[in-house]
């Protein structure tokens, strides 16, 4: 078999978790791993077991480097995605595509003038009863959409001595934990329900208006304490925590809450999906379950099986029933399909995976968003 070989470019608390989910692929080798300079990226390629090390330009003049995965911080993702379909590379990027509406429309114009793979990482989409919901909303189980509850909470963010890259716009943007988690859920939204966000009204809130930045180096979720002398207080503009109504196409509503700060919430994405026939509940922290609720019979509990759910869902299962998947396999699951796409050399006319204009649209929801905490009124998308 030839392999495809790989570029991976950023080497913070995704890309590692991209790498590990490339090597479980037969058909791909992670081949190349570049970073800022060159000594770092051979100290990071050394720690992963890469054979080779670049920086970002030189990468890019690797002609045997079919695919690049860009897992920078956000304010690269535009300059490096594009350089990439401009060198002949099929693009793998991190979400948000881009730090504006133009940059990304660019880069969806661009893409598909190339012909060249484009896929952007919404890889929540690909919890298999993710896709279960949206194949039974499909066969009509669902029936009408009557509402969405959503909320993502995290809480590596709750102590005011916590800090990151994201925290700083320059590096992630004017919003933060709708751009960075919220921007999931939407995704996620319109991909299960098949609705379209159509107006939005937001309400941030920031938490912490002041953080203690340190002044030594702390990896993401490292949990490392420092000393008071050890901090610098930077002021903070972006949210902690949003609620945003939703009104959608069929003329329903949702609502949806996104938090950082909240204690004990590691990484919890839930969804409930109300319609005129069924409700739908899951959550990933439990990602295995998905809750079905009745109004004249019992409820049910389906468990991630692939002998359980809809035909074609089973593709995204590996293991049989009880034994668990979570989130290192929606990774596999959605390069899984990004690369037999790139095996044809070209990007497939109806994908079945997020690409550039999938991250155009949360790019775009994510601004109506903030221009409606802005204004703190309903914007139209």
């Amino acid at each position: 078999m030839n392999k495809i070989k790989v570029g991976v470019v950023g080497t913070g608390f995704i890309g590692p978790a991209h790498i590990e989910a490339l090597r479980r692929l037969p058909n791909v080798e992670v081949a190349a791993l570049c970073e800022v300079t060159a000594e770092l990226a051979k100290a990071k390629a050394d720690s992963l077991g890469i054979a080779r090390s670049y920086t970002f330009d030189e990468l890019l003049k690797q002609d045997d480097i079919q695919a690049i995965h860009i897992c920078t911080p956000n304010f690269l993702h535009y300059s490096q995605s594009k350089a990439a379909l401009l060198a002949g590379k099929h693009v793998i990027c991190e979400k948000p595509l881009a730090k504006d509406l133009v940059e990304a429309e660019e880069l969806v114009e661009l893409a598909a003038k190339t012909g060249l793979v484009n896929a952007v990482h919404f890889n929540l989409r690909y919890y298999p009863l993710a896709r279960q919901m949206k194949s039974m909303r499909e066969k009509g189980e669902l029936g009408e959409i009557y509402s969405f509850i959503g909320s993502y909470l995290q809480d590596w963010l709750f102590y005011q001595t916590d800090y990151n890259w994201r925290l700083e716009p320059d590096k992630s943007g004017d919003s933060r934990a709708i751009a960075d988690i919220g921007s999931h859920l939407m995704d996620i939204l319109e991909y299960i329900t098949g609705l379209k966000t159509v107006a939005v009204m937001a309400d941030f809130n920031t938490v912490h208006k002041t953080r203690k930045k340190p002044l030594k180096a702390v990896e993401t979720y490292s949990g490392k304490m420092l000393q008071p002398e050890d901090y610098a207080d930077v002021p903070i503009t972006t949210e902690d925590h949003a609620n945003v109504l939703l009104r959608f196409d069929n003329g329903n509503k949702g609502v949806i809450t996104v938090s950082q700060v909240s204690a004990g919430r590691k990484n919890r994405m839930s969804l409930e999906i109300s319609g005129s026939k069924k409700t739908f509940s899951w959550c990933s922290e439990s990602p295995n379950e998905m809750w079905i609720g009745n109004r004249d019979k019992a409820n049910e509990i389906l468990m991630r099986d692939p002998s359980l759910v809809n035909e074609d869902v089973r593709s995204t299962i590996t293991f049989p029933g009880g034994h668990n998947e979570g989130f290192p396999d929606t990774s596999k699951q959605m390069f899984k399909e990004v690369y037999a796409a790139i095996e044809q050399g070209k990007q497939p006319e109806n994908p079945t995976f997020p690409t550039f204009a999938d991250g155009y649209r949360e790019l775009l929801i994510c601004e109506k968003i903030l221009e409606s905490n802005k204004a703190q009124a309903w914007v139209t998308i």
